[in-house]
């Protein structure tokens, strides 16, 4: 039995997300599937046949858990190990050569400060100094030591991996994100009665940019917002939302351990970051038959066909941006046929299974 270790290093967003999904996968095909790093946020308990090794890496500096988390490895004496978020990637690395297994990671994402580089993404902030030292040159020093073979969901992130960072192609696979369609279904009796709510999920602040959602709602008095997320912007939200013009019409749930109930009273989903590889928000959202109006960031072409699953506007154009919101929420028919669309996109191309296909072809690669 192939025994197949991931690892992490945070306890929620994305990629914590993405490989409890897979992990669970992994082990309905008779995988011996383990995760080594701290437990979900959610509390969310692990899938049957996964085995959940807690261990916390608190910082790059923190010798005490890396070398707690690098004895476990070991100890399991992994067929593959794939590391996931960008200090469980840098761990798996350096000290692939002990580890006995050939290793994989997942590009989840891009620096903030590096963010432009990627077709269709803006920059979500200044560029420092040690961006390009750590995630340009570092990046293709520590694969190269590796020998590992880079899993990336987007072709515009896999660009910037060989074209920016200067890893060769036949270091980077493509392997979409995918969500599982019986999980995240429409709601029974389809779209709510009342007036079109548009869902945002995500991080309050940042390259999230919540306030451009909150501008377009000003423009579109048909329509509310239910905005599911939590951080340092929350109270600018909140007075925000409470402004002549958006009162009433705002709703903060906070964070969500599932945003299932959330998408369930929605119409569509509105996404409106500076920058993104391939968000399972947008994928969990259209699998749940819900259309998106999003900036054209990173992946997002890719799975959100512009006319046919929803609407895309380029990152740096508000007006767009408002223009498309408006002509869904303001026409039901054809919300309701992109909709269905949306769902139906997600069972033939970005469904679980196929993301798991995608990744068990790379272990057995990577096996040679």
């Amino acid at each position: 039995m192939t025994r197949v270790v991931q690892v992490l290093t945070q306890s929620s967003g994305g990629p914590v997300d993405h490989v409890s999904d897979v992990a669970a996968e992994l082990a309905r095909r008779g995988v011996d599937s383990h995760v080594v790093g701290p437990r979900p946020a959610s509390g969310t308990a692990p899938a049957p046949g996964v085995t959940w090794h807690p261990t916390t890496v608190a910082g790059k500096v923190d010798a005490r858990g890396a070398r707690e988390a690098l004895g476990l490895l070991r100890s399991l004496r992994p067929d593959v190990v794939h590391a996931h978020d960008r200090r469980a990637g840098w761990l798996a690395r350096l000290a692939a050569p002990v580890l006995g297994a050939p290793v994989v990671y997942t590009l989840h994402g891009v620096a903030d400060g590096l963010s432009d580089l990627v077709a269709g993404n803006v920059r979500a902030a200044e560029r420092r100094r040690r961006d390009r030292l750590y995630y340009l040159t570092g990046e293709r020093l520590v694969t190269r030591w590796a020998r590992a073979r880079v899993v990336v969901p987007s072709a515009a992130v896999a660009t910037y991996a060989v074209e920016r960072v200067g890893l060769p192609g036949r270091a980077v696979s493509v392997v979409p994100n995918g969500v599982d369609p019986a999980r995240w279904r429409p709601a029974p009796g389809g779209p709510p009665p009342g007036p079109v709510t548009v869902v945002w999920t995500g991080v309050l602040g940042g390259v999230k940019r919540i306030g451009l959602l909150l501008d377009a709602l000003a423009a579109v008095p048909a329509a509310r917002a239910l905005v599911v997320g939590d951080g340092s912007d929350r109270a600018l939200v909140e007075r925000r939302a409470a402004e002549p013009g958006l009162a009433g019409r705002v709703e903060l749930t906070g964070w969500l351990a599932d945003p299932a109930p959330a998408y369930a009273r929605g119409h569509l989903l509105a996404l409106t970051s500076a920058a993104e590889n391939l968000p399972l928000s947008v994928l969990q959202a259209m699998s749940c038959g819900l259309p998106v109006v999003a900036t054209a960031v990173g992946g997002v072409p890719e799975v959100v066909r512009d006319g046919v699953d929803g609407l895309l506007a380029p990152a740096d154009d508000p007006a767009a941006l408002i223009a498309a919101l408006a002509a869904l929420v303001e026409d039901d028919a054809r919300r309701e046929r992109a909709g269905r669309s949306a769902r139906a996109r997600i069972e033939e191309s970005f469904s679980l299974a196929r993301c798991v296909d995608g990744l068990e072809r790379v272990y057995a690669e990577v096996r040679g």
